[in-house]
């Protein structure tokens, strides 16, 4: 009777510990998209040449020279990769 005992309580150990894994959530809040991933997805929006890369605490700002001699800045979100044109 106490193995059976011990048995269900081993058992209900592991299902909780397994529901619990299953249902944990990992943040990746601290997960930043890279300077070359940030210039990949400034020319995924604008073709032209790369000029200059800075980086501010929230965004990267891609400067990016066109063919026809136009300048653009894009604003990329490092926690999203969302692009804006600034």
């Amino acid at each position: 009777m106490r193995v059976l005992l011990m048995l269900n309580v081993i058992a209900f150990v592991c299902l909780a510990n397994l529901v619990h894994a299953n249902n944990t959530s990992y943040t990746t809040d601290k997960v930043e998209i890279s300077k070359k991933k940030a210039v990949i997805l400034a020319k995924q929006n604008t073709d032209g040449t790369t000029l200059k890369i800075t980086e501010e605490t929230l965004f990267y700002t891609v400067r990016i020279l066109k063919a026809d001699g136009h300048v653009v800045d894009l604003k990329i979100n490092k926690k999203t990769g969302e692009v804006k044109k600034d």
